[in-house]
């Protein structure tokens, strides 16, 4: 019974690593460097380039 359950852990443990590597990482990556980039190109647009 134990190492029946041991073996789920070690696939459901698995499984969360591949989605997090695969999948959730990079969107996450995408989503905070694309609304970075957003806040920069609004501020921007509202104030002005830095060199002005």
């Amino acid at each position: 019974m134990k190492t029946e359950n041991s073996e789920q852990e070690k696939m459901y443990e698995r499984n969360i690593f591949i989605f997090i590597t695969v999948f959730l990482g990079p969107i996450l990556a995408t989503i905070i460097v694309g609304s970075y980039g957003f806040i920069v190109w609004i501020n921007q647009i509202l104030t002005g380039p830095p060199t002005s």
